[in-house]
C-alpha cells in the first residue's frame, strides 16, 4: 500500500470513528427521542456504522481503481508515443527500398551508390526493429482485413482464392499494434470456376 494509499485509509477510518463518537454522543444525550429504546438506539447505530465502514471500502476501492486505470494510461502513452514519428519514417523507408529496386538491372557503374542504398535502408530496418516496429509482407498468404487493405481483386486459378499475390505497399505494426495496413492485390476463383 502506498502513502496515499494509506492516507486515504486513515481519512477514512477517522471518519467513521467520528461518526461513532457522535453516534455515541447523541445516544449518551437520549437523543430527545423518549419512544427510543435503547436496543433500537444500539441497532441503528451498528447500521450506521457499517454503512460507514461501506462506503471508506468503496472509497478505498475507488481510489485503487483509479491509480490502477492512471498506470495503464501512462504504459500505453510510452508504449505508443513513437506512433507518429513511425507514421512520417515509413515513406522514406519505402522510397529507399523503390530505388534498390530501379538500380538492381544496372551495369557495376553505380554499386557504390546501390551499397549505399542497401546499408542505409538495413540501418532504417533495425533501427525501427529496436523500437518494435515489425513489417507486414503478406506476399503469399491468405488475405487478412486486420492487417491488409485490398486495392484489387485479380482472377487468378493458380492460387486458392483471397491469397495475396502482389505486395504495393509493406504494412507496419508498432508494438503489434496497426500503424499502416499493406497494400495488397488479392485473387479470386476465375469467372468459369
Amino acid at each position: 500500500m502506498d502513502e496515499s494509499t494509506a492516507a486515504d485509509a486513515a481519512a477514512a477510518a477517522e471518519a467513521v470513528a467520528a461518526d461513532d463518537a457522535a453516534a455515541a454522543d447523541s445516544v449518551a444525550e437520549g437523543n430527545g427521542d423518549s419512544d427510543s429504546s435503547p436496543g433500537e438506539l444500539m441497532a441503528q447505530l451498528e447500521t450506521d456504522l457499517q454503512q460507514a465502514r461501506d462506503a471508506a471500502l468503496r472509497a478505498h476501492a475507488d481510489a485503487q481503481n483509479i491509480k490502477r486505470r492512471a498506470e495503464q494510461d501512462i504504459e500505453k502513452a510510452h508504449k505508443f508515443a513513437l506512433e507518429s514519428f513511425c507514421k512520417e519514417l515509413l515513406p522514406v523507408v519505402d522510397n529507399l527500398e523503390r530505388a534498390l529496386e530501379v538500380t538492381s538491372g544496372h551495369d557495376g557503374s553505380i554499386k557504390p551508390i546501390v551499397e549505399g542504398l542497401e546499408l542505409t535502408l538495413k540501418s532504417f530496418q533495425d533501427a525501427l526493429k529496436k523500437f518494435h516496429i515489425e513489417v507486414v509482407d503478406p506476399q503469399g498468404e491468405p488475405f487478412d482485413p486486420q492487417l491488409h487493405q485490398a486495392m484489387s481483386m485479380v482472377e487468378n486459378g493458380e492460387v486458392e482464392p483471397n491469397t495475396v499475390i502482389a505486395v504495393m505497399q509493406k504494412g507496419y505494426t508498432l508494438h503489434s499494434r496497426l500503424v499502416r495496413p499493406a497494400m495488397v492485390m488479392v485473387s479470386k476463383a476465375p469467372a468459369g470456376q
